[in-house]
């Protein structure tokens, strides 16, 4: 069990990973599909313009990204501060 220390430090990480990801997925979803979705249409990959795709599909995409990308910063986390549920299950 994390000491109250180690349990601060492991928490206010977490939220720091958090808060960056959101971060990300709102400049994608909202920024990319919405504000600037104008500049971005002059660009097409495809045949659809970009401003189009990320407010259709790309910021799907990226949350999508970003869930595996929590999952791995959060197993590197838990090894950090030895909470690592494999761990537990062979003891």
């Amino acid at each position: 069990m994390l000491e109250s220390h180690a349990r601060r430090d492991y928490w206010k990480k977490n939220l720091t990973y958090v808060a960056i990801l959101l971060a990300i997925w709102f400049t994608v979803s909202y920024g990319f599909g919405i504000l600037l979705v104008e500049p971005l249409n002059r660009i097409r990959i495809g045949g659809f313009q970009l401003g189009f795709w990320f407010a259709q599909q790309g910021s799907i995409y990226v949350f999508v990204l970003l869930i595996f990308v929590y999952v791995r910063l959060m197993r590197r986390l838990d090894r950090q501060f030895e909470v690592d549920e494999r761990d537990e299950e062979t003891t």
